[in-house]
């Protein structure tokens, strides 16, 4: 289905909301019916036709046509009840019980009775930084419902009690009953369709055809049509479960739970992970993580990622996890003022809640980590080791050419993020003012505060290269929005228009690039791929982590349309992955490879291709056993 379907009902859900209520939500009621409708009417109508089928059959009248129709009523119920028993996927987590955690279950007993909901059949704890109900049904959409309640344990240790309880709250208020129900039914009716929907895409079968057709036009447009009734439950959600904290201190929950999501994805795990170099096997995070989550986030760091959080803006999209309002209105419809950091950050903690199987489930999930990234580990072990290998051969270097600075302030770059690059960068564009690789280092290098400075080299390189223009449109349009959120000026507008129209006429480039691409043979006109010895071995190396990957070729493929842009074709022998594994890894591929250029990869062993690369190209850069 198209997105043009159902962005319309989107829009004007909205404004009916606000407008006419009731019949705003008399029109989401009928929507719900109708879902409601074609599961049970199919039913009803098949065994009807069953009913008087058999009846016929039994006072002996036309056998023949009699038993074809039960037949097709047979039939007709069996594609309308095949697709409710498919089960929905495990939740992910340690099952706790009672007795693992009995301050957390009594926890959340007084909540479930001050806001008046059902009980949770189950509870789970993972390794994520959140909390969630998730309520499944018997038969898809029908039959008695079951909680579930996913609980993070990043979550318990990064919030204090009373604002932990906030956020179980808010859950708590979606399951509610009373007056005020039926926002909170359509809420969690919305993300049962949505789960139906998707666990009904795996079933290929014929019985399911007709369900999957339906809920391919249903699904997109219910959500839509009850969008604005989602998002005015989660203003609600958060009303609720202010009266049980108070506001104050749901909003800092709010607030500490967006900072700290923001350091632990660009602060910690960084760190972490740069552990690698020094320990070939994996370490588990969650002790570390516990230390520093029970700490004050910095003040600068905590300033910009609020910051941050209050510039995004809400999606708008016809999902089921997108009716959260932007922090922003979240905390001001609470506090009646706008969002700031807490004036205390939690320190304890909660994890208290979890005793006496805290040390247990603790194990356990370190031992899933482990066991989950090892892998990945090991690989990026190997990396920083290389990395460090030739660093420590080009510091000796008395003088060093630019592709060799280049590549130490990349190899720095791989070793630590944080890494003071910038003053390689600038010592190169002194003596090659217009070295593209230069430029494009010292951007990212920039701290935010230089938006000016950004602006002026996004400005030299686009005027520079043609095969840059994209890229430099797309990184001016972000920083410009990004100044203009507070208090936009003229210029400034006027300076935003002005990279947009740039934007959209270098994606127009772009597009001819693709089409040469696309009407062109990849076997004509390849050249050597002219890397070095160090990129070639990282290439080899990257390479051997993919266990399908038979063999590859690396090449040149020079486009008349962008003859500046390096562009780098690997043709890959996969062997006999399926289609969608194939496309896996070569998405994986892509995104490991460093390359100086614009990489595409293309599975050669599928497409028949594999003998004219073998004759054309010569020998692979890589096979399984090189390395």
């Amino acid at each position: 289905m198209e997105q043009a379907d159902y962005v319309h009902p989107l829009r004007i859900s909205e404004p009916a909301s606000a407008g006419k209520h009731r019949a705003y939500r008399r029109s989401v009621f009928l929507f719900a019916a109708l879902g409601y409708l074609w599961l049970v009417g199919g039913l009803v109508i098949a065994l009807g036709l069953l009913v008087w089928a058999a009846s016929q059959l039994i006072a002996d009248q036309g056998y023949v046509a009699w038993m074809l129709l039960a037949l097709a009523a047979l039939v007709l119920c069996w594609i309308g009840l095949k697709p409710l028993w498919l089960r929905a996927a495990p939740a992910p987590g340690i099952l706790l019980t009672a007795q693992d955690a009995p301050e957390l279950f009594d926890a959340l007993e007084r909540i479930r009775r001050k806001i008046r909901a059902p009980r949770m059949d189950a509870v789970y704890l993972n390794d994520a930084l959140h909390v969630r109900i998730r309520q499944t049904r018997r038969w898809a959409v029908l039959g008695r419902p079951r909680n579930e309640l996913i609980l993070g344990l990043p979550l318990l240790m990064a919030l204090d009690r009373n604002r932990l309880l906030g956020l179980l709250a808010q859950e708590y208020a979606h399951l509610r009953v009373g007056p005020d129900r039926f926002a909170a039914w359509i809420y969690r009716l919305r993300l049962s369709w949505a789960a139906f929907h998707q666990n009904l895409q795996g079933d290929t079968s014929l019985a399911s055809l007709a369900m999957r057709r339906f809920l391919n036009w249903y699904c997109p447009r219910f959500l839509a049509t009850s969008f604005a009734l989602a998002r005015q439950e989660e203003y609600r959600a958060d009303i609720l479960a202010a009266r049980l904290v108070g506001k104050a201190a749901m909003a800092d929950a709010l607030v500490e739970l967006q900072v700290k999501q923001q350091w632990l994805q660009q602060q910690f795990w960084f760190l972490h992970w740069r552990t690698a170099f020094k320990h070939p096997i994996p370490r588990a995070p969650y002790l570390a993580m516990q230390y520093w989550l029970a700490r004050p986030v910095k003040p600068a760091f905590a300033q910009r990622a609020l910051q941050t959080a209050l510039q995004a803006e809400p999606t708008t999209e016809p999902t089921t996890d997108d009716t959260h309002p932007a922090l922003r209105d979240r905390v001001q419809a609470l506090r009646r003022k706008p969002a700031q950091l807490p004036q205390l950050w939690s320190e304890q903690g909660s994890a208290s809640l979890l005793r006496p199987a805290y040390q247990s489930v603790m194990e356990t999930l370190e031992q899933q980590w482990r066991a989950d990234h090892a892998t990945a580990w090991r690989q990026h072990h190997a990396r920083l080791r290389r990395s460090d290998e030739m660093l420590n051969q080009l510091r000796p270097l008395s003088h060093r050419s630019t592709m060799q600075w280049l590549q130490t302030a990349q190899l720095l770059l791989r070793l630590d993020q944080r890494a003071n690059v910038r003053i390689i960068y600038e010592a190169i564009l002194r003596e090659e003012p217009d070295n593209p690789f230069a430029i494009v280092g010292l951007i990212r290098a920039l701290p935010e505060p230089m938006a000016d400075i950004k602006l002026q080299l996004l400005e030299h390189l686009h005027a520079l290269r043609v095969d840059y223009r994209f890229w430099t449109s797309e990184q001016a349009v972000e920083i410009l929005e990004a100044v203009l959120r507070p208090a936009p000026t003229e210029p400034q507008m006027q300076l935003l228009a002005m990279w947009r129209e740039r934007a959209e006429q270098a994606q127009q480039l772009e597009a001819a690039v693709s089409a040469e691409l696309a009407q062109t043979s990849l076997l004509q006109g390849l050249e050597p791929h002219q890397l070095n010895a160090f990129e070639l071995g990282e290439v080899q190396a990257e390479l051997s982590n993919f266990r399908a990957l038979a063999q590859a070729w690396l090449v040149r493929k020079p486009l008349s349309s962008m003859p500046q842009r390096r562009t780098f074709i690997l043709f890959a022998d996969m062997g006999s992955l399926s289609d969608e594994a194939g496309l896996a890894m070569g998405d994986k591929i892509h995104k490991r490879l460093e390359l100086p250029g614009t990489l595409y990869v293309i599975r050669v062993d599928a497409s028949g291709m594999l003998n004219d690369v073998q004759r054309l190209v010569g020998d692979p850069v890589y096979w399984r056993g090189l390395l």
